[in-house]
């Protein structure tokens, strides 16, 4: 058994530490104060090949595996927790979507583009009456002919305002239940698709989250991914993977908070000497840094099986909870640390603690994955709505 990284990615970390140090870090604070949408960054993403990280060469992507995604997602976030957030939807979510689940034209048409950054996806399951409890949609798909007609809102949509590709869930029979749910592949332009709201959010305030409104949008039938009634299928698939993205996030996060916590425990100064002196700060020091390094093994472990084709959907939602809570717990402990200097926007741990928050809600709340994880361990026959 061997928990230590390849020499590979101990290098590929190196490599991402220092670009996100660098180019993402710096800028961080300003996208998030003026709540604009790092396009710069995403840029960059995109000529180091981040945005096709896990896609093959094949379709324009770097060929990487679901440990670099990871190794990718916590140095980006411990930077720019929303800008990992944007990374994690166009390829999580988006792409990696539509490779899984579509057919060779739909992966030449939408994975390769978004692949290369040169397009934005985004990923359109959540509604006004449908967070949680994915399965009672309510957006409609009706055929017609070689088509199908949208009609419904979608809610809390990140990259919204930006996508170009967005994945779309829709029922064609509501009576079905999720057996009535498809999905399909919506581009930007398309009549009858707009942006509405844009939300203004507690953290990761540089993300776009929007509302997506369909009224009366042709979709062609060669947009439809996968079989009709699959759609709920897919979108599973997808969040068991993507919540592996969401605790390598959490895990960044929770370590910039650590980071900053040490640099000013050395520094700052009372009763004569550094407060890392004092027992009580060294506690809590402590107690961060062997929670998140807990939390970074449980998201590598769901990696590592990801990567092999075994299961972890339980651990994937172990690493998600855990890690989401982790960084709840490294952030408001990284504020007192600080004390009154946590408390003010001059110090990065105020932003840290916002955007924590978020990763214990959304692809999932904490309470969900306590319900998958209860699933898988007692058997779904004993959870309510397992």
């Amino acid at each position: 058994m061997d928990f230590s990284l390849t020499e590979e990615q101990e290098m590929f970390r190196r490599m991402m530490r220092d670009f996100a140090s660098k180019e993402i870090e710096p800028v961080a604070a300003q996208y998030d104060e003026l709540e604009k949408f790092p396009a710069d960054n995403i840029r960059k993403m995109a000529d180091l090949g981040l945005t096709g990280l896990t896609i093959p060469e094949e379709y324009g992507g770097s060929g990487g595996d679901s440990i670099q995604f990871a190794i990718a997602t916590e140095e980006i976030a411990r930077a720019c927790a929303a800008t990992s957030v944007i990374l994690g939807v166009t390829l999580g979510l988006c792409n990696l979507t539509i490779y899984r689940a579509g057919n060779e034209d739909q992966k030449k048409r939408f994975v390769v583009p978004l692949a290369r950054g040169t397009k934005l996806g985004a990923f359109g399951l959540t509604e006004p009456t449908a967070g949680s409890d994915a399965a009672s949609i309510q957006t409609a798909a009706v055929r017609k002919g070689d088509r199908y007609i949208l009609n419904g809102p979608k809610q809390f949509i990140s990259n919204g305002a930006e996508a170009d590709i967005v994945v779309v869930f829709a029922t064609l029979d509501r009576s079905k239940g999720y057996q009535g749910i498809t999905a399909f592949v919506v581009e930007k332009g398309t009549p009858g698709f707009s942006v509405g709201k844009k939300e203004r959010k507690l953290g990761i305030r540089a993300s776009s989250t929007t509302e997506l409104i369909f009224e009366d949008c042709p979709v062609p039938v060669p947009n439809r991914l996968g079989e009709e009634g699959k759609g709920f299928t897919i979108a599973l698939q997808t969040l068991d993977h993507s919540r592996i993205t969401i605790g390598a996030q959490a895990v960044g996060i929770a370590q910039a908070a650590l980071d900053a916590s040490l640099d000013y425990a050395r520094q700052r100064v009372q009763f004569g000497r550094p407060i890392a002196t004092q027992q009580a700060i060294q506690w809590m020091l402590a107690d961060m840094a062997t929670e998140i390094e807990a939390a970074r093994l449980l998201t590598y472990r769901a990696a590592y099986l990801s990567d092999r084709s075994l299961p972890f959907s339980k651990e994937s939602a172990m690493c998600k909870v855990f890690a989401a809570e982790t960084a709840m717990k490294a952030t408001t402990k990284a504020i007192q640390i600080h004390g009154g200097y946590g408390y003010i926007k001059d110090y990065p741990v105020e932003r840290y603690f916002r955007d924590a928050k978020i990763t214990e809600i959304y692809e999932g709340t904490s309470e969900v994955q306590r319900l998958v994880i209860a699933r898988n361990i007692i058997g779904r026959e004993f959870v309510k709505g397992g």
